[in-house]
């Protein structure tokens, strides 16, 4: 049982600051801090994490921050053979985080826009294969094909939110959003939104199952048909940056060993819950043990 991840890499610059900029306004940051990203390549470390086999297929320049983002793949335990290497730049981000966890920033695509689907095979061990929308839809949709003709549950984080074809659409098992994203594929104001109304909707357009993600207050889950309310875990955050792609690797994990998607998308949750509580630079160490007794002591509760 494994998970295959198709998606971008991005060397993040994350800034400490004490709100993010106004327009034209130069704010003094407290902390910067170097770390690997692009939700591809986070997503395919927490699913490692949680003692999941995993592979990644991306793209990456011949550049030094390349190299550093398949070393931190390597070290979480991820198998970067299908990573794609070329002349050019690599993926880039800046983060502004806030004091209270909440953050803003801008990427830098680069070599991901230019993966080349028709070099990706995706294993034949592959239970789950996850896409985002930080590469082209061509890439992801020629992904999903392959996927499914292997038998594997394609789950697609629509993030950031773009128009999508019909064709991706159908070719998706999971579809998983937050409620600006949700918001923004319904053509309404998030402000307005109805989450369950939402993944209903959202899986009328083609996905056999939809997440809404809804941060602290939880999330919502439309399956079978079925749309239904999962709270989230109450903890002291200390940032969510990252909070999507810890909660999508999770699950994916979980569901690659055989939970149903209600227990994965739980799963996920407590993995995101132990994310966001923790420091950043000792996220690396959160173990699905953790997440185990996590969830075993919010039964308790």
């Amino acid at each position: 049982m494994s998970v295959f991840v198709c998606g971008s890499l991005h060397y993040d610059v994350v800034v400490d600051a004490p709100h993010l900029p106004r327009l034209d306004e130069t704010v003094a940051g407290h902390a910067v801090n170097y770390v690997t990203g692009g939700k591809g390549g986070n997503q395919a470390a927490a699913a490692a994490r949680m003692g999941v086999e995993t592979a990644f297929a991306g793209r990456i320049g011949d550049d030094a921050s390349g190299e550093i983002l398949v070393k931190g793949l390597v070290e979480a335990g991820v198998d970067t053979t299908h990573v794609q290497r070329a002349a050019g730049a690599s993926g880039m981000s800046v983060a502004i985080v806030d004091p209270s966890g909440g953050y803003g920033a801008v990427i830098v695509s680069a070599a991901n826009l230019d993966i080349d689907p028709s070099r990706i095979d995706v294993p034949a061990s592959a239970r789950v294969a996850v896409l985002q929308n930080e590469i082209p839809e061509a890439v992801n949709l020629a992904v999903a094909l392959k996927a499914r003709n292997q038998g594997a549950a394609v789950v697609l984080n629509a993030a950031p939110a773009r128009p999508m074809g019909a064709d991706l659409l159908e070719a998706i098992d999971l579809l998983v959003v937050n409620r600006v994203e949700a918001a923004d594929m319904l053509s309404t104001s998030d402000t307005i939104l109805d989450p369950l109304e939402a993944a209903s909707a959202l899986s009328a357009l083609g996905p056999r199952s939809v997440i809404v993600t809804l941060g602290g207050d939880g999330l919502v889950l439309c399956d079978a048909g079925k749309a239904s309310h999962h709270p989230g875990h109450r903890v002291n955050v200390v940032s969510t940056h990252g909070a999507g792609d810890a909660f999508l690797g999770a699950l994916a994990a979980a569901h690659a060993t055989g939970s149903k998607l209600p227990e994965a998308a739980r799963f996920g949750q407590a993995a995101a819950a132990l994310h966001v509580s923790t420091a950043p630079a000792d996220r690396a160490s959160i173990t699905r043990m953790d997440v185990e007794a996590l969830l075993v002591q919010a039964g308790n509760r």
